[in-house]
């Protein structure tokens, strides 16, 4: 299982201060993104609690790079309006905390992103929209450009329930999210999904019932007929 990530902006409260210390909220709650999912207040809850219970923190980190954390939350909790937190950039010996740190307090830098795993959710078949209802939170990172997350599923399945067309890229990240190695994911999407998405070809594709059902069934979505 892959971590996932969700975008939001940075709605900051305090900028980092000399030593780096900063607050603002990380994720907010009930407001569809451009996948029409919605986090649900409680869903850090039990991650929140099992953290700290087990005396830990979690990382800040840059773009989402997971070896080379910036820094730590050191307050994270959920109110009326979404994931508060209060974080410290190591601002002494990581270089792009820094980066982070000057980006913030300038407001070039607004971007926060969650990276997580899903425990619980639930669909909305009128409505189509997922409701997050439980996450493991693995990490929450400052980013530069929030819309920009690759290896995202999502983005499969919201142009697949719009009808649109799907890129070869974008069909690789559902297969290496779903454990597929590069190699791997790249034959498939080459040798396969292109024969199929090749719409104006005479030859031979697969049917498109097929192929939806395969993106469906790899990512957990149910689709539209």
């Amino acid at each position: 299982m892959q971590v996932k990530r969700r975008a939001f902006p940075l709605a900051i409260k305090s900028a980092p201060d000399a030593d780096g210390h900063f607050s603002g909220y990380v994720a907010i709650f009930n407001t569809p993104d451009t996948y029409r999912e919605v986090v649900a207040p409680g869903a850090f809850t039990a991650t929140l609690a099992e953290t700290k219970a087990a005396g830990r923190k979690v990382p800040i980190c840059w773009q989402h790079n997971m070896s080379e954390p910036i820094g730590a939350w050191d307050v994270l909790q959920e109110d009326s309006k979404g994931l508060y937190g209060e974080g410290t950039l190591w601002v002494d010996v990581a270089p792009y905390a820094r980066i982070a740190m000057r980006g913030m307090a300038s407001g070039a830098i607004s971007g926060a992103s969650i990276g997580y795993y899903v425990v619980a959710d639930s669909f909305n078949e009128a409505e189509r929209i997922r409701t997050l209802t439980a996450l493991d939170l693995r990490e929450a990172s400052i980013v530069t450009d929030p819309a920009h997350d690759d290896a995202r599923v999502d983005v499969v399945k919201a142009k697949l329930a719009a009808g649109e067309r799907v890129t070869n890229r974008e069909f690789e990240s559902v297969l290496r999210e779903k454990g597929f190695s590069r190699s791997a994911a790249e034959e498939i999407a080459s040798l396969g999904f292109k024969a199929w998405s090749r719409r104006e070809s005479s030859e031979p594709q697969a049917d498109p019932a097929d192929a939806r059902a395969l993106v469906a069934r790899l990512s957990g979505f149910s689709l539209p007929k």
